[in-house]
């Protein structure tokens, strides 16, 4: 199974994943999965669609949520809270390496933890977000 990195008890996050992977999530009870790339970020890429293809028919739930990493948009951080608030769970999101779904799970959260709460929760899941902090606190207005 590919690596999973536990955000909370409903999300997790992971590097990019596979269409070949979508079974084995499913049995090991993830009920969605969020794609946050753009198609067409690398070559090797399978396609939002083939991601899409390969999890209905593993029976889990999809999004494709295109963000590119160095430009997150509070439209983007907006809606990956939506998607992951509306979901069953437990919900993976992937990306390249899993930084910017956990990013995009950190700003989403400003408002209901401190940034230390946030900064811990995702070094332990091996994210450094310490830039992040400026953002944060902006978010909280």
């Amino acid at each position: 199974m590919p690596t999973t990195k536990k955000l909370t008890d409903d999300l997790f996050v992971a590097a990019q994943l596979q269409p070949q992977d979508m079974a084995e999530l499913a049995r090991a009870g993830f009920k969605m999965v969020i794609n946050n790339r753009p198609d067409g970020e690398a070559d090797d890429q399978p396609s939002s669609a083939e991601m899409a293809a390969a999890a209905e028919a593993a029976g889990l739930e999809y999004a494709h949520q295109p963000v590119v990493g160095s430009n997150i948009s509070e439209t983007d951080i907006d809606g990956f809270d939506a998607i992951v608030s509306l979901a069953e769970t437990p919900v993976l999101a992937f990306c390249r390496t899993g930084t910017r779904c956990t990013t995009l799970w950190a700003l989403s959260q400003a408002d209901e933890l401190d940034n230390d709460t946030i900064l811990k929760t995702a070094a332990d899941a091996g994210y450094d977000l310490s830039g992040l902090v400026g953002r944060l606190d902006q978010r909280r207005g």
